[in-house]
């Protein structure tokens, strides 16, 4: 009966989790747009140009275009927006907030 009870335990706290991230990712990679910026499995970036079934067309660089199976695109890029707080100058003045690097 303990052994049940720590097989049900494994398998909801590794097996479980682990197929929703799969299944998240299989659905992420399904829907790659064109216009998508990516990051391929590799870890080039590129933007889709054409989408055809399981294969895409990205461009890597400025008019290079190569093929790239569906599956081999690890996320898609997304811009953060990052929220910097203002500095404090030695005399209570606020200066401008500086860019992130």
């Amino acid at each position: 009966m303990l052994v049940l009870l720590v097989l049900g335990a494994i398998w909801f706290f590794v097996v479980v989790p682990s197929r929703r991230r799969q299944r998240s990712h299989a659905e992420m990679q399904d829907s790659v747009e064109t216009g998508d910026d990516i990051i391929t499995a590799g870890g080039l970036h590129a933007v889709v140009r054409e989408v055809d079934g399981d294969e895409l067309q990205v461009e890597i660089a400025p008019g290079v275009v190569v093929t790239l199976d569906r599956r081999a695109v690890a996320a898609v890029a997304r811009e953060v927006d990052v929220e910097v707080e203002p500095q404090i100058d030695a005399n209570g003045g606020r200066e401008t907030p500086l860019e992130p690097s």
